[in-house]
């Protein structure tokens, strides 16, 4: 046999085994093509998050002028006892934990201070230390301090804090006092 066939013989077939068929009355197909997703203003989106993140990493006046005034730092939240505060700047709280931010740029610090302070939460973690720096080599002048600051006052769990006493690193490290988790 031939292994090539005559595509006449092959058409001719064809119309003779369809000889009497009737084609049905058929209106022409347009190909449907599927719908786009809606378009999404990406830019607008990274823009409001971009304005969003400098309002919260933007310095509250009240933080400056406490950082102007003095380099200790003192927070305690509203509804607590000013006496917490007197304790926990005195060092009567024994610290559990203890996070250093030398040698991490703004971004990387705020990112290992966050999760540090998860870490502490999920372990139960009531009193923990903060080393900062003082921020004297730096020509911006002490960016992890005030990064700290900022955060750590925006931040939910955190009752109060204040800068160490002088054994425990002074006003280059910072006392933090969590919230506990309700009993359940």
């Amino acid at each position: 046999m031939d292994d090539k066939k005559d595509p006449l013989d092959e058409s001719a077939l064809f119309r003779e085994a369809m000889g009497d068929v009737t084609p049905l009355n058929s209106t022409p197909r347009v190909p449907i093509e599927p719908s786009r997703p809606a378009p999404r203003p990406r830019q607008r989106e990274r823009d409001e998050r971009a304005v969003l993140e400098e309002l919260l990493d933007a310095p509250d006046p009240r933080e400056e002028l406490e950082l102007l005034t003095g380099e200790e730092l003192l927070f305690l939240r509203d509804g607590y006892a000013p006496k917490l505060l007197r304790r926990l700047k005195r060092g009567h709280f024994s610290i559990s934990a203890e996070l250093d931010l030398h040698h991490m740029n703004h971004d990387t610090a705020r990112n290992s201070l966050l999760q540090f302070i998860d870490e502490c939460l999920q372990h139960g973690d009531g009193c923990v230390r903060v080393v900062h720096g003082k921020g004297l080599r730096s020509k911006k002048g002490p960016v992890l301090k005030r990064m700290t600051n900022r955060l750590l006052r925006r931040h939910k769990a955190v009752v109060a804090f204040a800068s160490c006493t002088p054994a425990q690193g002074g006003t280059g490290a910072v006392l933090i006092l969590l919230r506990q988790r309700p009993a359940l």
